[in-house]
């Protein structure tokens, strides 16, 4: 990826844009830097588990994994490392018996959890655009069969 496309072309409904338009996201470093993010920080788990925090606050594990139906333990312990490492999360362990290990969002994953808010609305207010869109493509896939 080489930053933002020159025109609208290829995206008839996006503002035609110049890499001009984002001055911080020149640099190999920092293109690594966003592909590697985009990658993690869009995909399912790591949204919910960002979603759930927020709402929540600082929760242990177990209670993480309670408030979202279908992770698995070993899903949950990866989402939550990889969180860990790009600094969305800290992970404080107490010297107890058991052992109990709380997560809670950083000032970075609240940043994030707030840009990504934009998207839950857009989400919501175009549901059923979407949904008469996946309905129509599925009756002319089901036609052609």
């Amino acid at each position: 990826m080489s930053g933002p496309p020159a025109n609208g072309s290829e995206h008839p409904h996006v503002s035609p844009t110049t890499t001009a338009d984002f001055p911080s996201a020149r640099g190999e470093d920092v293109e690594a830097l966003v592909n590697d993010l985009i990658g993690r920080v869009a995909d399912k788990w790591t949204m919910i588990v960002l979603e759930v925090l927020a709402e929540h606050g600082e929760l242990r594990f177990t209670q993480v994994a309670r408030r979202i139906p279908g992770i698995s333990q070993k899903m949950l312990t990866q989402t939550l490392r990889h969180m860990e490492r790009d600094g969305m999360i800290i992970r404080t362990v107490h010297a107890v018996v058991p052992p109990r290990v709380d997560y809670r969002l950083t000032d970075l994953g609240e940043s994030l959890g707030a840009a990504f808010c934009g998207v839950w609305i857009w989400a919501e207010q175009n549901l059923g655009r979407i949904q008469s869109a996946r309905d129509d493509f599925d009756q002319r896939q089901a036609s052609r069969d």
